[in-house]
């Protein structure tokens, strides 16, 4: 690898806002896609990989509906550039074949993305297979986090920087949230907002799925809460809690706004973004109960007693 960092030394230069840029871009992915749902553009390309049978773009024949659900497939290519760049970028830094690893991973991520949402397609939006096209991309942003906050991590072995319970509460606090983002899932699956007038809802009952999810909306917002107090009372950074309990408290507010004014496309493409948020602000908490030293000569890859290993991110 060592051979090629010269020739990508210039994306080197680029790799944390490409990095970022990846971030963003696989979060406003989740955006253009409520946009698809929300103003009913989820056939606006009835078929896939096409447009339509005869063509590969949007015709006028398809109306807005087809410029909508097109645009958001457009974004795939933005996706995929912003991941090449960030290889290349990789590759450009000494020794950091982490680094590499991680940008594979989000490249490889994307179309994976794609080809779940030609599925929806072809199975005419099925409400399952929309959900799951939603969890990649919240996996694709895990990832793409991953791979913006270890640009500036070294890769010695990771040292926790709060005690075990603690840690134990952040994990929670990790499951809940991961919890909130899928009980939405299975939410808008039994909805209104479809992405197409004639598509099939899950069949459950929207107010008692509601209802769940409003219960575990409150047991992370109560973690979120804990976690926070307890990282104050050691002294340890709590920024990131607060923030996570701040961006919970907006999310949830919308949520509740939204469901009492019935469903206003707006207020939905605002929390189809806060979720988006939500699990970032999540992982921002995950990673600073911990951190990841350089390896360097007098400080090998190894920990000592008093630095007790924790699982890699």
């Amino acid at each position: 690898m060592k051979s090629f960092e010269p020739l990508f030394r210039p994306f080197a230069a680029w790799l944390r806002p490409l990095a970022l840029a990846s971030l963003v871009a696989n979060v406003a992915l989740i955006v253009t896609g409520a946009a698809v749902r929300l103003t009913d553009s989820g056939l606006g390309c009835p078929t896939w990989p096409k447009c339509t049978d005869g063509s590969y773009t949007t015709t006028a024949a398809m109306g807005v509906h087809g410029v909508i659900e097109f645009g958001n497939r457009m974004l795939t290519f933005v996706l995929v550039a912003l991941a090449i760049a960030g290889f290349l970028g990789a590759l450009g830094q000494p020794r950091r074949r982490s680094l590499v690893r991680l940008s594979v991973a989000v490249g490889l991520g994307i179309p994976m993305q794609g080809v779940i949402g030609g599925i929806t397609v072809l199975t005419h939006l099925n409400p399952w297979v929309v959900g799951l096209h939603f969890l990649l991309s919240i996996a694709l942003i895990t990832v793409a986090y991953a791979f913006w906050r270890r640009i500036d991590e070294g890769d010695a072995t990771l040292v926790p920087l709060v005690p075990a319970p603690i840690r134990t509460l952040g994990i929670l606090t990790t499951l809940a949230s991961l919890a909130v983002v899928a009980a939405g899932v299975v939410v808008t699956g039994s909805g209104p907002h479809s992405g197409d007038r004639g598509a099939k809802r899950n069949g459950l009952d929207p107010a008692a799925i509601s209802q769940v999810h409003a219960d575990l909306v409150f047991l992370l917002i109560g973690l979120s809460v804990a976690l926070w107090l307890a990282l104050r009372a050691l002294g340890a950074p709590s920024s990131a809690a607060l923030t996570l309990v701040a961006v919970e408290l907006g999310q949830g507010l919308i949520g509740f706004v939204q469901y009492f004014t019935h469903l206003p496309v707006i207020l939905v493409a605002a929390h189809m973004l806060g979720a988006g948020l939500v699990w970032t602000a999540t992982l921002a908490v995950l990673w600073s109960l911990r951190e990841r030293p350089s390896v360097t000569a007098e400080s090998p890859a190894t920990t000592t007693p008093a630095q007790e290993p924790v699982p890699a991110a």
